[in-house]
């Protein structure tokens, strides 16, 4: 029998017609959305002439498509003390999210190669609470590996130009020579060159956040960007996608580009809408991430992008780590921006961090859709299933309370290591409860579900050799 979900606020993400209808989704024992019930009237039709196996009023909560992030770090296998797939799915459950995409980077070995992204995956199985896909990693020279992963099932290929820590940058002239074998997939890039002569930090103070600040100048990205953009006008059939961007100088770069037919789109994270590197104490390396967390003006820039459109995608870029790695162990270097690890931790917290502010600058229910589901499920390629609330797509649901307050605090984020820059703040936008393909992974009151979480491939043109 089929399961019926209720709310008086229901957003179905339509172009037309009112944010919310007091309505309900009948969604089959397959995790499907079978029909959508537009009002209280065929509600009741229903109810009181069909049997279901279930029946969840989530009354005047905001139920709405489940939230998609593209940026998101585990470290497993490798680094199991960093972040697994259970604790992070958990968080991404806790925060709304029903799909991620986890990164080639942190992880032991990358995923640079199909032998390590069989490794990645074959760990995942059986520990995920909500949809995984992932990008496969371009390094220089591993251009054999890049069709044999796209073939796979990636989401997209993903590079960065300058180093992450152990993860090598990627030239220009090596990004060209794999462009032809993207088939229909979008290439994702972390958009910083490394300065030709770098800024060494003052040694005299190492736990202030401006130390770490001076030596990522916003050049680092503008250069890279004008790299892409250039590249991405003489490749215009390449969808390019810039990740976690920091600066807002590049925006101009990106729409004259547009206009000479760059195909490129483009993210910024909760955390550089949310802070400003004026009102960054000493001693916090939860902030401490690259792109750096800029001055309020830059802020202030972002935001308007946001309400320009010039912003396609909010992702978290999440990024944690031991407390050890992070500076943040009792001892002569907690605190030390110089040697933390450079990583914002706040998967479960990127709704309401968003919602927060969003409210603060006029955006409403139609800008999260925009930012935090339709788009990003476009980017995926999996928009022909998920990202709405549409008959035949799969039921993922997002129940939340914009009016709520809470506070973050340790007991209540499930990722692995506790730290985020977040931790002691009130924000707005509790979520109540996680539904992915039907079934409940979360709920606020009764905590997790089985993690029942599947691996999303993206169709290739091509044949697919599938994940083991």
């Amino acid at each position: 029998m089929d399961i019926l979900f209720l709310s008086s606020r229901l957003f179905l993400g339509e172009n037309d017609g009112p944010d919310f209808i007091n309505g309900g989704i009948i969604v089959t024992t397959e995790g499907k959305i079978r029909k959508i019930l537009r009002g209280a009237g065929e509600v009741n039709s229903y109810v009181y002439t069909h049997e279901s196996e279930a029946v969840f009023d989530f009354e005047d909560k905001v139920l709405m498509p489940g939230l998609i992030d593209v940026n998101v770090h585990i470290s497993e296998p490798g680094r199991n003390d960093w972040e697994g797939f259970s604790c992070a799915t958990k968080a991404a459950a806790a925060g709304g999210i029903t799909t991620i995409l986890d990164r080639p980077q942190y992880s032991v070995p990358f995923t640079t190669s199909l032998e390590n992204l069989k490794c990645k995956v074959t760990t995942a199985r059986g520990k995920l609470f909500v949809d995984v896909g992932f990008w496969g990693g371009l390094i220089d020279n591993n251009s054999k590996d890049i069709e044999k992963m796209v073939q796979s099932g990636v989401m997209g290929i993903q590079c960065s130009m300058c180093p992450l820590e152990d993860f090598p940058a990627t030239s220009s002239e090596e990004i060209e020579k794999v462009l032809p074998l993207l088939d229909d997939h979008i290439l994702a890039v972390h958009t910083e060159l490394p300065l030709q002569k770098p800024i060494n930090p003052n040694p005299l103070e190492p736990k202030m956040y401006k130390t770490f600040l001076d030596t990522r100048p916003e050049s680092m990205e503008i250069n890279a960007v004008k790299q892409i953009c250039k590249i991405a006008e003489n490749h215009t059939k390449t969808k390019f996608h810039i990740m976690n961007l920091s600066s807002s100088k590049t925006l101009t770069l990106m729409e004259a580009s547009k206009k000479k037919g760059a195909n490129i789109s483009v993210e910024t994270c909760p955390h550089y809408l949310f802070f400003n590197a004026e009102s960054i104490p000493e001693l916090r390396t939860e902030f401490k991430c690259l792109p750096p967390i800029r001055t309020s003006p830059n802020n202030d820039n972002l935001w308007e992008a946001i309400k320009t459109k010039q912003i396609d995608i909010i992702s978290s870029n999440h990024c944690p780590c031991t407390n050890s790695a992070k500076c943040l162990s009792f001892g002569k270097n907690r605190g030390n921006f110089i040697d933390a690890f450079p990583g914002v931790s706040s998967l479960q917290f990127s709704l309401p961090a968003f919602w927060t502010k969003a409210r603060e600058h006029g955006l409403g229910i139609r800008d999260v859709y925009r930012l935090l589901c339709a788009n990003p499920a476009k980017l995926c390629g999996i928009d022909s299933f998920k990202g709405k609330i549409k008959e035949d797509y799969d039921a993922d649901f997002c129940i939340w309370d914009p009016e709520v307050e809470f506070k973050v605090t340790p007991d209540i984020n499930h990722s692995q290591n506790k730290p985020n820059p977040y931790m002691d703040m009130t924000l707005y936008g509790r979520v109540h409860a996680t539904v992915v393909r039907g079934l409940h992974v979360y709920q606020l009151d009764e905590g997790f579900g089985q993690p029942l979480g599947k691996v999303v491939q993206r169709k290739s043109f091509k044949k697919i050799v599938k994940f083991c």
